[in-house]
C-alpha cells in the first residue's frame, strides 16, 4: 500500500521544480496528475522498489513574505495529520527567513519525520552557506539543486527507508473492499449511515492506517463487503482544514486500500475539477470506479438531464468512460440498493480472469484483420496473448516489434476486449512485449 510524503516550504523555494524533476526524470515514476490548483499537484511515484505518493501542497502568501500567511499554515498542518514523512524545502539564496521560522516550528512541533532539503545548492560556496540551516533546529539538511537533478537521490534513499514497509493487517482478506470518496458535503457521511443505519447485522469497526479512517464489514442484503469509511473527518485542534486539498489527501489513503471506489459528486452544484481529480487518482491506481451524483431529486430535470449530465462526465473522462454513472438521493434512499450492486459488479469485473487459449482463440484472428499499422515497411505480428496474475485486468500480447505499437492502437484494442468482456468501471493495461 502507498504512503504519503508531503513536500511543504514557503513559496518560491523550488517545491514544484523539486516535484517535477521526481516525477519527469526518474524511469520508474509512473504518471502525474493534477491537483485542484495550478499550483498543487499528486504523484506516483517508485525508489528503491518502494512505492509512494508524493504531494506538492502549493501554498501562496497573498501580501508579501514577511507575513506567515494561513493558506501555508493550513497546509503545512494537513500534511502533519495526513503524511507518513514532510519533505520541507528551504532557499539557499535567500537563507533562513521569517517564513521558514514559521513552517520550523510547526514542524519542529510534529512527531512526524521531516527531511530538511535546501535547495538550490550548485556550487561549493552555496553547499557552505547552507550550514545556516542549522539554525531551524531540524538536524542534518540535504543539500540539492532541483534544476539539475543534484541530491535528489540521497533524499528519496533516506525517505523510503522512514516509510512504512506494511501499514495494517488486513482482517477481511478476500472480501471486497469499497471506498466512499468524493468532495467534501458530497453526502458521503449520509450515504454510510443510510447503509450502517437500518441493518443491525454489522461486524464491529476495525482500525484502518489512519485515525480517522476505518473498516467496516457489511454484511446485509445478501452482500458481504468491506466499507473503506472516509467520511467522518472529525475537527483537528491544530488543524483548521483547506477542505478540498484535506478530502483529496484523504482520498489517495482510501482509494490505496480499496477494490472499488464509489465517487460521490453533489449533483446540485455538477463536476468540478476536484471530481474528476479524485476519479483520475482511481484509474491511476487501477481501481474499479462508479459514479454516483447524490442529493438527484433537489436537481431541477428535464427530460434529457440525466443523459446530458453523464455524457459529460464520460467526456471529460476519456478515454476511460466505460463507467457506470448512477443517480441517487440519499436522503429519499433512492437507488442506495443498485449502487451496492453496481459496486459488486465493478468488483468482479476487476476480478475477471480470462483462459489464454479463449483470449487467443478470441484476439489473434482480430488482430489479424486488423493488423498494427506497419511502420518504417516492417510489419508486427502478433503471435500470443495472455493475461498476466495481478490483481486487475492486466494483459501481454507478444509480438515481434512491440516498440513500434502506438496508443491509438492499443485503445482498439482495449475497446475490443471492452465488446467482448465486461470490464465496465474498471481500467485494462495493456502490454506489447517481444515474444
Amino acid at each position: 500500500m502507498n504512503s504519503v510524503v508531503a513536500i511543504v516550504g514557503r513559496p518560491n523555494v523550488g517545491k514544484s521544480t523539486f516535484f517535477n524533476r521526481l516525477v519527469g526524470t526518474r524511469d520508474a515514476i509512473v504518471d502525474e496528475f493534477s491537483g485542484v490548483t495550478r499550483d498543487r499537484h499528486y504523484g506516483k511515484t517508485s525508489w528503491n522498489g518502494q512505492d509512494f505518493t508524493i504531494v506538492d501542497t502549493g501554498g501562496y502568501v497573498k501580501n508579501s513574505d514577511d507575513v506567515f500567511d494561513a493558506e501555508i499554515r493550513k497546509q503545512v498542518n494537513i500534511a502533519i495529520e495526513e503524511a507518513q514523512v514532510i519533505v520541507f524545502i528551504v532557499d539557499v539564496t535567500t537563507g533562513i527567513v521569517d517564513l521558514d521560522q514559521e513552517v520550523a516550528q510547526l514542524l519542529r512541533q510534529s512527531e512526524k519525520k521531516v527531511f530538511l532539503v535546501v535547495n538550490k545548492v550548485d556550487n561549493h560556496k552555496r553547499a557552505e552557506d547552507a550550514v545556516e540551516f542549522y539554525g531551524l533546529g531540524l538536524g542534518d539538511y540535504f543539500c540539492v539543486s532541483s534544476i539539475n537533478g543534484s541530491g535528489t537521490g540521497d533524499v528519496l534513499d533516506g525517505v523510503v527507508k522512514e516509510l512504512p514497509t506494511s501499514d495494517f493487517v488486513d482482517e477481511y482478506e478476500g472480501l471486497p473492499r469499497f471506498a466512499v470518496v468524493g468532495r467534501p458535503n458530497a453526502g458521503k457521511s449520509s450515504l454510510i449511515n443510510a447503509l450502517l443505519g437500518k441493518e443491525r447485522n454489522i461486524v464491529t469497526n476495525i482500525a484502518g492506517t489512519t485515525r480517522d479512517t476505518n473498516d467496516i464489514r457489511f454484511n446485509a442484503y445478501g452482500f458481504d463487503f468491506v466499507l473503506v469509511d472516509t467520511a467522518g473527518i472529525r475537527r483537528k485542534k491544530k488543524v483548521h482544514e483547506d477542505l478540498e486539498f484535506y478530502s483529496v489527501m484523504r482520498a489517495i489513503k482510501a482509494l490505496e486500500r480499496a477494490d472499488v471506489c464509489i465517487v460521490m459528486i453533489d449533483a446540485v452544484e455538477g463536476i468540478s475539477s476536484q471530481d474528476l481529480n479524485i476519479i483520475g487518482l482511481a484509474i491511476k491506481n487501477n481501481k474499479g470506479v462508479v459514479v454516483l451524483f447524490n442529493k438527484w431529486d433537489l436537481v431541477d430535470k428535464e427530460t434529457n438531464t440525466a443523459r446530458d449530465m453523464e455524457a459529460s462526465i464520460k467526456e471529460k473522462l476519456a478515454p476511460f468512460n466505460n463507467v457506470d454513472v448512477l443517480f441517487i438521493s440519499v436522503h429519499e434512499k433512492q437507488r442506495l440498493h443498485r449502487t451496492l450492486e453496481r459496486a459488486v459488479a465493478v468488483f468482479e469485473n476487476r476480478s475477471r480472469k480470462i483462459k489464454t487459449s479463449e483470449l487467443n482463440d478470441l484476439m489473434l484472428p482480430l488482430i489479424e484483420r486488423n493488423p498494427p499499422p506497419a511502420l518504417k515497411g516492417k510489419h508486427i505480428r502478433v503471435k500470443y496473448v495472455t493475461q498476466l496474475p495481478v490483481r486487475y485486468p492486466t494483459f501481454a500480447f507478444y509480438c515481434n516489434l512491440p516498440q513500434y505499437i502506438k496508443e491509438p492502437y492499443k485503445r482498439f484494442i482495449e475497446n475490443q476486449m471492452r465488446m467482448h468482456y465486461d470490464f465496465t468501471g474498471v481500467p485494462i493495461q495493456i502490454f506489447f512485449r517481444s515474444k
